[in-house]
């Protein structure tokens, strides 16, 4: 349906991407007669949103009219566009900004969304209003007019104060008129860090929610208050969090308020931005701190997919390479066809035959010609992938992968990754105290099947599935499959006896066996566990000198958690790396 409300909002897409770049483009807004029809793209409580997924930009008529901002198109559309080409500007640097946020606001986590958009808008309306000569500033005094809520919050009073400052309006234009003289000061820092960090606005996010800290501690519901302008608040949704998990130099520097930082202040006895700052850089956030900035940021998943998501990410720079088509190996010639034969090559490489056919009357050097041999081009080939049956401890030892770090998921992401690029299916089995279990459907080349078992949790008792074992191995596989085994030495409970009374010891041998491809156990024990101990420790120990010696279980012993990380690495490149073919371990 057009309406002339709709024609003059399209008319003003072109001068709205002009307020930037006579070169920017992006898809056409999104323009939407109805709140209703709004909803369903997404847009909830604004007049207008960007979605970073597909660079769009969603507005809400029905909205802009009851705002009475209906002959603000370009002003509007030109302000969504800079989220799009200044701030955010991308998926990953919503991620950054948020995680910034966060860190500046202890306790008030929360808030860092609202925080985020706030910060952002006053690069993008101050740069549009000064540089575009664009009315920014009478769309905040239509909202001021329409403002709903009795009294405004100290935050709203700061805010607008902060763009009286930057447009040089008098106090109350747009209205902080009721601020005092301690918010007329911020207010003027506020300003200053906007103009200051203009060109790295991601630096000055941190300093930017320490000056709203205070205000944010009052109580009132700005998230209310601020809802008509909260345009990036599911901007990242359905993107994929690259990077996120990742922490950057920057994101630990302290955040200070800008009174203390020089640049903003001027005070010769600030603290420099670069004071005490941590520059440390490679450092990964847990996965719950992880889980937090992607829903703060838009992102909807729960917390098996985000832990799926985290710890596939961790794994990547530690996977093998995809593997390779082998070239020709053989030494072997095969016919290739016939090519002239000259005057100086050897007689006897004539071909008479073909000669012969070719002309009655062989002329040397002119009708007679000779064989041509290349190497055999029939390519090797590929090795059979050996498949893997892996089995992960989640003990109360160990901890909740979708909480902090666990190493013994992020190896095991390693490893049956690894084997599924190899072209491998693997097993896998999260595993506790009794009937305490997890698996996958069998042997699996899903992906995501196997990071979900590998980031479940149970936390109780030690007691090793072995009926699973058992069942895995009953009869001998078609496909060769190695046995690993990541625990501790409570992994020595899978030589109990099973629920049928069967001991341990036959259905582990039976297993390697009938899996024909060795087994490994990587366990978080002392270096030194062939030592003989005094304590309870001697009996595990003892089972797994047997363990190696009798049945060939390769065991190796990690000190730290964090080892597994070097052990899946070293695992991966020795059973499924591409230029080597798996094959059985021997001592």
């Amino acid at each position: 349906m057009n309406t002339p409300l709709l024609e003059q909002w399209r008319a003003a897409w072109e001068p709205a991407l002009a307020a930037w770049s006579r070169f920017t483009r992006l898809r056409d807004a999104r323009l939407c007669h109805t709140t209703m029809e709004a909803a369903k793209q997404g847009l909830q409580g604004s007049f207008a949103m960007i979605r970073l997924l597909d660079q769009s930009v969603v507005v809400d008529l029905q909205s802009v009219q009851e705002l009475g901002l209906q002959d603000y198109a370009v002003e509007i559309l030109a302000h969504e566009i800079g989220h799009h080409i200044l701030a955010p500007a991308t998926a990953a640097d919503q991620f950054r900004l948020v995680a910034r946020l966060r860190r500046a606001l202890p306790t008030l986590e929360a808030h860092a969304p609202m925080v985020g958009n706030l910060y952002t808008d006053l690069y993008i309306n101050d740069r549009l209003q000064r540089q575009a000569g664009l009315r920014m500033a009478d769309i905040y005094r239509r909202l001021e007019a329409h403002h709903q809520q009795a009294n405004h919050s100290k935050v709203w009073l700061l805010y607008m104060r902060i763009y009286e400052e930057l447009w040089k309006l008098p106090k109350g234009d747009l209205g902080g008129g009721a601020a005092d003289d301690a918010i007329d000061t911020d207010a003027w820092l506020g300003a200053r860090l906007i103009r200051v960090y203009a060109r790295d606005w991601m630096d000055g996010a941190g300093r930017f929610a320490t000056l709203l800290l205070p205000y944010l501690v009052e109580g009132q519901d700005q998230a209310q208050e601020f809802s008509r302008m909260f345009d990036t608040r599911d901007a990242a949704e359905g993107c994929e969090p690259a990077g996120g998990q990742q922490i950057e130099p920057g994101e630990l520097e302290p955040a200070i308020h800008p009174v203390h930082d020089p640049r903003i202040s001027g005070l010769e006895n600030g603290t420099p931005p670069e004071a005490g700052a941590d520059q440390q850089g490679g450092q990964t956030r847990e996965p719950f701190e992880y889980g937090e900035i992607l829903k703060a940021s838009g992102v909807k998943l729960n917390e098996e997919q985000i832990a799926i998501r985290y710890y596939r990410e961790r794994a990547l720079p530690h996977l093998i390479s995809f593997p390779k088509m082998p070239a020709p190996s053989t030494d072997l010639l095969q016919l290739e066809g016939v090519e002239a034969w000259q005057i100086g090559d050897p007689l006897e490489q004539i071909d008479w035959l073909q000669s012969v056919i070719q002309s009655p009357r062989p002329i040397p050097g002119v009708t007679t010609v000779q064989r041509r041999y290349g190497p055999d081009g029939v390519r090797q080939p590929k090795p059979t992938p050996v498949d893997l049956d892996m089995y992960v401890d989640s003990s109360g030892s160990m901890p909740d992968p979708r909480r902090r770090t666990s190493y013994l998921a992020l190896a095991g992401a390693i490893i049956a990754l690894s084997a599924l690029r190899a072209g491998s299916r693997v097993q896998v089995t999260l595993w506790s105290g009794k009937n305490q279990f997890m698996s996958t459907d069998g042997f699996t080349r899903n992906e995501d099947e196997v990071l979900g078992i590998l980031t479940g949790f149970y936390g109780g008792a030690t007691c090793f599935p072995i009926h699973k074992l058992r069942d895995t191995f009953s009869s001998k596989r078609a496909c060769r499959t190695h046995i690993l085994m990541i625990s501790d030495d409570g992994i020595t409970t899978m030589f109990d006896r099973d629920e049928r009374g069967n001991d341990g010891w036959s259905i582990a041998a039976t297993a390697l066996k009938n899996g024909d491809a060795g087994g490994t156990m990587a366990l978080n024990i002392p270096t030194n566990w062939e030592q003989d101990e005094p304590s309870w420790y001697q009996r595990a120990y003892k089972d797994l000198k047997r363990a190696r010696s009798d049945q060939d279980w390769q065991i190796h012993a990690i000190a730290q958690f964090e080892d597994l990380v070097e052990f899946a690495r070293a695992f991966s490149r020795r059973h499924y790396a591409p230029t080597s073919a798996p094959q059985k371990e021997h001592p």
